[in-house]
């Protein structure tokens, strides 16, 4: 950090979001005035000082003449994050690090990698890490009539109940692509209060697959939960309570699925059923 901390920086921002508290520094004031694009949900300005973690951000490029183009670095504490001349691969790492920083540093909420989708008061929380699927049955939910929560983390408070962390949804594409964020209809309907899990769905997508599920115990479903989330190991005692009472009222269902689109009427019928 002390090479870093010699560096002449033109802007920096302390922020909170679900209780971490984070700080960002760009020795470049038009990088600055992008960041707001890349926070995390819930994040609020900060005037301490005072931060879980610092995030650098250095731009490169040339200067008037210099023919010599620096990389762009971005770094975690000390840690080096990136180094690439492309600016917009940088601040897309800084995105997702951010978000695994909240996660983190959380005080009081449990984040589990999944999406959460409500349906007539109930979470429908869709365990999973990055190309699992998880996102294009988010979006099929969401067209379907429900209200977006999350594509990135479901966020549990002590009672199991699920908050949103409404970030955009990101879409990959070829292998090759970046994924893209994108406005799906009906995600004007952001979720804001805590609700219970009504289901749990732990799947993954499988071309042609039929949709054949089998019910989960209560207990299965919470090592399902607790496979996907962060800080489980550190945080296990309170993981565990937390996600027993997220579990304690839910339906879960375990399965490959084929589309999205066709895995849908399945699953809010047996959410309508369960809550009468």
């Amino acid at each position: 950090m002390k090479k870093l901390d010699r560096l002449g920086w033109a802007a920096g921002i302390s922020f909170k979001s679900y209780g971490a508290r984070i700080g960002i520094r760009v020795n470049d004031l038009a990088a600055f005035e992008h960041l707001l694009d890349y926070m995390p949900p819930a994040w609020k300005p900060s005037s301490s000082p005072i931060v879980d973690d610092l995030f650098s951000l250095i731009v490169g490029g040339t200067t008037l003449g210099d023919r010599v183009r620096r990389y762009n670095l971005l770094y975690w504490s000390s840690e080096r994050l990136a180094r690439t001349m492309d600016l917009d691969e940088v601040l897309e790492t800084l995105e997702s690090s951010l978000h695994f920083s909240v996660a983190l540093r959380a005080r009081r909420r449990l984040f589990v990698h999944a999406g959460v989708v409500s349906w007539r008061g109930r979470a429908i929380v869709i365990p999973g890490l990055s190309s699992s699927g998880k996102t294009t049955l988010v979006e099929a939910l969401v067209r379907a009539g429900g209200t977006y929560y999350s594509d990135e983390y479901a966020v549990f408070d002590t009672s199991g109940r699920v908050y949103p962390y409404a970030k955009p949804l990101s879409i990959k594409g070829k292998l090759d692509e970046r994924p893209k964020k994108c406005v799906v209809e009906g995600l004007d309907r952001l979720g804001f209060k805590p609700l219970p899990v009504g289901l749990v769905v732990v799947t993954e997508y499988k071309p042609n697959a039929r949709w054949r599920p089998r019910v989960l115990s209560p207990g299965k479903a919470l090592l399902a939960l607790l496979d996907n989330t962060v800080l489980a190991r550190v945080r296990s005692k309170f993981a565990l309570k937390t996600l027993q009472r997220a579990v304690s009222s839910a339906i879960a269902l375990k399965g490959k699925r084929g589309e999205a689109q066709n895995v849908v009427p399945s699953l809010l019928k047996r959410l309508e059923e369960s809550i009468g």
